[in-house]
């Protein structure tokens, strides 16, 4: 599987900057999860979860390997979004998007 990230932020960035926090962005999440290839699974997986437990208030009632997939993608994201848009990322209106490609 591949993926794209896709970064959103205000009209005021350019083509170069917005670049430049995909990569930072897809880097930290690489290496926080260990390795690309883990990205498109741990990222659906997480998906599933959230489709089943999403509307219930956290702490989700989670098998322990399900509460260690949410716990780990929770803290990947967390790192690639601190490393592509800054420590204050929830302070603006940027954000991300992955898209998985099946091979």
């Amino acid at each position: 599987m591949h993926y794209t990230v896709r970064i959103f932020h205000s009209e005021d960035v350019s083509d170069t900057e917005r670049a430049g926090a995909a990569q930072r962005f897809r880097t930290a999440l690489e290496a926080s999860l260990g390795d690309a290839s883990l990205v498109p699974p741990v990222y659906r997986a997480y998906l599933r979860l959230l489709q089943i437990h999403g509307e219930q208030t956290r702490p989700w009632d989670l098998a322990p390997a399900e509460q260690l997939l949410a716990e780990q993608w929770e803290a990947a994201e967390l790192a690639a979004t601190q490393a592509a848009f800054g420590a204050e990322r929830y302070m603006g209106d940027a954000h991300f998007e992955l898209e998985i490609q099946d091979r």
